[in-house]
């Protein structure tokens, strides 16, 4: 059933529909949603044959003391799965971008992911057409002030999502 759309709504189901200017946000939100990760996915793509989120996972090993993280504190910073960034860094291995190492004495299964230079300098040699295509396609197209009201709508949404994921994704995300 649409959001925007009313169907005969039992008692159960009793909402209150959208108002048009609500339906038009709503929409202008959704559309932000399809294009833009696709948009960002795609620069990176042709420009440098990584995905959005591979160049997060190394933007976010870049960033970590001594280039390395456990794959459950890359998957919060990543915003991912374990399986996906398990995934990632399958195929960031391949390209000898990351290395991965099993930690047996930390009391179960961990493993970390590490940077290699390699990796960093693929990153360095990224980040600066990722960082032209993001200042074209979101921060030049807006004022200061949208931009901030932007980053707090989306940090208010995301804190909705986040508190209603399950359990282990709570988790992770707390990481």
């Amino acid at each position: 059933m649409s959001t925007d759309t009313p169907r005969r709504p039992t008692p159960e189901h009793d909402v209150p529909w959208l108002s048009p200017d609500q339906q038009r946000d709503w929409r202008a939100l959704v559309a932000l949603i399809m294009t833009l990760p696709p948009a960002l996915d795609a620069q990176l793509k042709r420009d440098a044959g990584v995905n959005v989120f591979e160049y997060h996972v190394l933007a976010a090993l870049s960033d970590a003391p001594n280039r390395t993280l456990m794959l459950s504190n890359l998957a919060a910073l990543a915003q991912g799965s374990l399986s996906r960034i398990s995934h990632a860094i399958t195929r960031l291995e391949r390209s000898g971008c990351v290395e991965r190492r099993s930690l047996p004495n930390r009391g179960g299964r961990h493993t970390e992911a590490r940077l290699t230079d390699a990796g960093f300098a693929k990153l360095e040699e990224i980040a600066p057409g990722h960082v032209r295509e993001a200042r074209r396609l979101v921060v030049d197209a807006l004022t200061p002030e949208q931009l901030a009201a932007l980053g707090d709508a989306a940090r208010a949404i995301t804190a909705v999502t986040r508190a209603e994921a399950p359990e282990t994704c709570r988790e992770i995300s707390d990481c």
